[in-house]
Order: structure tokens, then C-alpha cells, then sequence
């Protein structure tokens, strides 16, 4: 968890750099209701993310379903099995008849590529005020 000094740490993961720079532009520095700017960890490959997961604390994870090699769904689902305490996951996928793909991998809530900056901020600030209550 971020800490009262340096606000709420975020976690992104795509192996594309621009869809992590839609990422990180829609969150921006604060989301909605949040007090303080948040943190952003951006991670492009599935073993730099696990690695950061294994030392460090996150509030949120984001990731892109449709990464290569290594596709959010199955790191959402492995976090899940494996993480103590796992963060709220947000999972961006291509198509809505992913969903069901999306509960497979356990992720709390999903979003559709492209990035719709509104709804993506609305959803992650949403998963955040979420794990500030569980944690």
C-alpha cells in the first residue's frame, strides 16, 4: 500500500509503450477522490511486474489482456492465486465478449481497448477506494 506521505501506488503492465503511456495519461496525477497524487510503476515484460509484486506493495495492478508474450489475463490470475493480500486487478481488454475471460482470470473489474481516459479513471479510482477498505 502507498503510504500517507507519497499517496497510492499503481502498477501497469504492457508490453506496448503506448498503451502504457494512454494508461498513464488517463490515470493522470490524481484520481477522482483521491487526496494526494499517486504513484505510477509502469513494467513492459510479465517477470519485471512479478518481481516488483514479490518486494513491494501495490494498490492497484492494471493490465493490458492483450500483451505478448505474456497476456494480463493469466499474470491477473496468478497474482491472484499467489499474491498475499492481492491489490484490486484491472484488466483492458480488445473485445466485451471478453468478459468472461476477465472473471476467469479474476480481475475486479475490466475495461475495453481503446482507453476511454473517463471510464478507465472512473474505474481505477473505484478499485482504489475499494482496496483502501480491504487492506
Amino acid at each position: 500500500m502507498g503510504n500517507a506521505s507519497t499517496g497510492k501506488t499503481i502498477v501497469i503492465y504492457s508490453d506496448d509503450s503506448t498503451t502504457r503511456a494512454a494508461m498513464v495519461a488517463a490515470l493522470g496525477s490524481r484520481l477522482p477522490d483521491e487526496s494526494q497524487d499517486h504513484i505510477i510503476q509502469e513494467f513492459a515484460t510479465g517477470d519485471a511486474l512479478r518481481a516488483f509484486m514479490d518486494s513491494e506493495i501495490a494498490d492497484l495492478v492494471i493490465l493490458d489482456a492483450e500483451a505478448t508474450p505474456e497476456g494480463g489475463m493469466g499474470i491477473s490470475r496468478q497474482l491472484k492465486d499467489e499474491v498475499f493480500n492481492c491489490p484490486p486487478v484491472l484488466l483492458i481488454t480488445a473485445r466485451a465478449d471478453d468478459a468472461w475471460l476477465a472473471t476467469w482470470s479474476r480481475a475486479d473489474a475490466f475495461v475495453l481497448h481503446p482507453i476511454d481516459p473517463f471510464v478507465f479513471a472512473q474505474r481505477a479510482a473505484a478499485l482504489l477506494r475499494q482496496s483502501s477498505f480491504v487492506q
